[in-house]
């Protein structure tokens, strides 16, 4: 299902090399792997989102250029958070992606029983212990960054008193917080990671995949090492922040002395401006009604992203063209919308849709009369081919494309100004009609050269500006809605660990628009299918609040980036 494969990159001047395909090129050629696997591991405790994609991408992609195998393994540890919805998500979102795992799909829960037996082996070892102290004494006695820790008073309890109490804690017969497992290596180690860290918790809360035979789980570094090993995975790539995990990963396996020793690489994560990735802060998002679920199209999540319209081709591209480094960086939204447009402009149909609609009355076209203006579908696209578009002496346009006294710089509908109407005629304005209490515009009062059809007229006259219209007779009226940056701030607080970042959220990141006419074509638009409403943006239709015959608009992006001029102007 992926695009590319491994000689196909080699040629490819898009495909840039990093960092990692050059260990994975050197580890080939040295003779050290015959064939590479990867792993993409994520915890099934919130839905996945675009810094997601990019790992995605590189695994599985990886896995791919180098005719391996990428496994897809769910890190399902904690059964306090985790949820089959979430592992549905998971697996829908990657699908959608364009990448199939086949049949090497696996849960780190599988493997509870070697986990298991693994912590006893060390402990016989003599490598770790059973520690009583509380949470906090344990963050107390653990020292800070630039303070060395001190040992455990439990550190030196015996060999048989740890494997007693080790098996009475998987019995059930303590309460959650008053053992923890702990790797006995050294807390006077620079790297706090390495002082003395827990591996195994008493949680007594039903898992998904083996309900109640276990009231103890594993931690994720623990975890981690050992389901790459036991899989056989040869590099596990890691975003940077588990750098300074790294010396206990190999810790874990050189001890143990497991036949399979995976090499740990970091790359930086995804920080996308005006965006938020941390998924407590996605959680306060969903949990506090700021959004209206995982799926809320202003969310980063790939859900979200479906939702609203953005195609998984256009996020690959986004996740090749961002490429892959070690330094840390925030990567400027507009790259992302960027390559949504240019996809969206490949594959998008027209079509004429009117948000904020005014009535036109073309007074000398027929009153009984209509008829079918040929449209084209995408001008990038012949194949698209077109189709017929009614039209009527009634039409709306956008009450923006009209101005009674416009100024300099307008070029649209006015008194006395000709203009054409997309695909159809050339129409005039002769008159208004207002509203007597309020003063608004009502209707607008227009003629018509029928010899101009198609837009064009035979004396070779010109006019600076065309408009879209849908027919007021053939037209239908559906719900519209406008979505925007969730945020108003770039940084967005993102390394802040309260819930100030709310303070940013943009109060107009959704308008509503529930009297817009579109043309007939879209009465029965499917769900997930795409469109460009001409002259203003792409919109998709919602896959969750529409139903046949009545769609729901969702916009994924407009047709300009306008968004930057606006931080510019700001």
């Amino acid at each position: 299902m992926i695009e590319k494969n491994r000689e196909e990159t080699k040629e490819n001047p898009g495909q840039s090399s990093n960092f990692i395909r050059e260990i994975v090129d050197d580890d080939l050629r040295s003779g050290r792997h015959g064939s590479i696997v990867t792993r993409f591991p994520p915890e099934p405790n919130g839905y996945l989102h675009i810094g997601h994609a990019k790992s995605i991408c590189l695994n599985f992609g990886l896995a791919f250029d180098y005719n391996g195998i990428c496994h897809f393994r769910f890190d399902d540890t904690n059964p306090v958070k985790e949820s089959t919805e979430y592992i549905e998500s998971i697996k829908r979102d990657v699908i959608w992606l364009g990448f199939d795992w086949k049949d090497h799909l696996y849960f780190a829960s599988d493997y509870f029983d070697r986990l298991y037996e693994y912590a006893v082996q060390l402990i016989s070892m003599g490598m770790a212990y059973v520690c009583s102290l509380s949470s906090e004494d344990i963050r107390l006695y653990r020292g800070t960054l630039t303070a060395p820790g001190k040992n455990s008073p439990y550190r030196d309890r015996s060999v048989g008193e740890n494997l007693d109490l080790f098996q009475r804690m998987r019995a059930g017969e303590f309460e959650e917080g008053e053992h923890v497992l702990r790797a006995k290596i050294d807390m006077q180690s620079p790297n706090i990671n390495m002082r003395d860290p827990v591996l195994y918790r008493i949680l007594k809360a039903t898992h998904h995949r083996t309900g109640d035979k276990w009231c103890i789980y594993p931690m994720y570094d623990f975890t981690h090492s050992l389901s790459d090993s036991i899989e056989g995975i040869t590099h596990s790539i890691c975003t940077l922040e588990f750098e300074d995990h790294r010396p206990l990963y190999d810790w874990v396996l050189d001890v143990l002395k497991t036949e399979c020793h995976p090499q740990q690489i970091e790359f930086a994560r995804l920080n996308l401006d005006y965006t938020v990735l941390s998924k407590r802060k996605l959680n306060i998002l969903v949990n506090n009604g700021y959004v209206s679920g995982w799926d809320d199209p202003r969310m980063p999540t790939i859900s979200g992203m479906r939702r609203r319209g953005y195609t998984p081709e256009a996020i690959k591209n986004f996740c090749d063209r961002i490429g892959v480094s070690k330094r840390e960086g925030v990567v400027d939204i507009s790259l992302l919308e960027y390559y949504i447009r240019e996809d969206l402009n490949r594959r998008a149909m027209r079509v004429m849709a009117v948000l904020d609609p005014v009535k036109v009355i073309i007074e000398n076209y027929p009153e009984v009369k209509s008829e079918e203006i040929e449209a084209v579908n995408n001008p990038e696209d012949q194949s698209a081919g077109a189709r017929k578009v009614p039209f009527s002496k009634t039409l709306y346009i956008e009450r923006a494309d009209f101005q009674e006294e416009p100024h300099k710089k307008f070029y649209r509908l006015s008194p006395g100004r000709e203009v054409r109407l997309r695909y159809a005629y050339y129409i005039k304005c002769q008159s208004v009609v207002k509203d007597s209490a309020s003063g608004e515009i009502k209707e607008i009062r227009c003629t018509y050269d029928p010899e101009t059809k198609g837009g064009h007229s035979p004396d070779g006259r010109k006019v600076k500006a065309t408009i879209h219209w849908v027919s007021a007779e053939h037209a239908f009226k559906t719900e519209v809605r406008l979505y925007d940056h969730l945020f108003t701030k770039g940084n967005v607080n993102e390394t802040d660990e309260d819930a100030d970042f709310t303070t940013n959220i943009n109060p107009d990141s959704l308008t509503v628009l529930k009297t817009c006419l579109l043309e007939p074509s879209l009465r029965e638009a499917k769900p997930g299918v795409g469109y460009q409403f001409e002259r203003i943006g792409y919109f998709c239709v919602d896959s969750k609040d529409s139903y046949q015959g009545k769609p729901v608009f969702n916009r994924t992006i407009t047709l300009r980036d306008t968004w930057s001029k606006i931080k510019k102007r700001g």
